[in-house]
C-alpha cells in the first residue's frame, strides 16, 4: 500500500455499513507499514496483509482504515481501536490474520456503556497484546 505523504490515512479504506450503528462509532486502525517478524521490507507488508485482512472480516460492518505508521515498532503488527468519547486501544504482537479479532474487539467496544472494552470475551490475542489504553479527553483532569 502507497501512502501520500500529505496523509497519514488512507481515507479510501474506510466503510461502515452495519444493522447496528454502534458499530460504525469504532474505527479499527492498522499499521500498513508495518514489517513481518523477520524484518522484511517485503511488499506487500505484512501490515498491509493484516489491514485486508480486517476489512474483509468487517465485511463493511466496522470501518477500517489504513495508517502509515502507529510507532509500536518492537511489537511489529500494531492496530488501534478507536471510538469517540471513549478509551482508544493501542495491540500489537498481532499476526497477518489478526482481522478477526479486532473485528470481534471492536465489536465487544461498540457495545460498552462505560467506555472500554470489556475484558470478558475479548480474544486472546487483545488481552496479551495490549500496549496502550489512552484516555478520552474529556476524562483527563487538569493537575492543581
Amino acid at each position: 500500500m502507497d501512502f501520500d505523504d500529505n496523509s497519514p490515512v488512507a481515507a479510501s479504506d474506510a466503510s461502515c455499513d452495519a444493522v447496528d450503528s454502534r458499530a460504525c462509532d469504532v474505527t479499527i486502525l492498522v499499521c500498513g507499514s508495518c514489517r513481518d517478524e523477520t524484518g522484511s521490507d517485503a511488499h506487500p507488508r505484512a501490515g498491509a496483509k493484516l489491514a485486508e485482512h480486517t476489512r474483509l472480516a468487517a465485511n463493511g460492518d466496522i470501518a477500517v482504515r489504513t495508517v502509515e505508521c502507529l510507532g509500536n515498532c518492537k511489537r511489529r503488527l500494531t492496530a488501534a481501536l478507536i471510538r469517540d468519547g471513549a478509551w482508544s486501544y493501542v495491540f500489537g504482537d498481532l499476526n497477518t490474520t489478526s482481522g478477526d479479532d479486532l473485528v470481534a474487539g471492536a465489536k465487544l467496544f461498540a457495545t460498552s456503556t462505560d467506555g472500554l472494552i470489556p475484558w470478558r470475551g475479548r480474544p486472546d490475542s487483545l488481552k496479551r497484546g495490549m500496549v496502550a489504553r489512552i484516555p478520552p479527553l474529556a476524562l483527563i483532569k487538569e493537575d492543581k
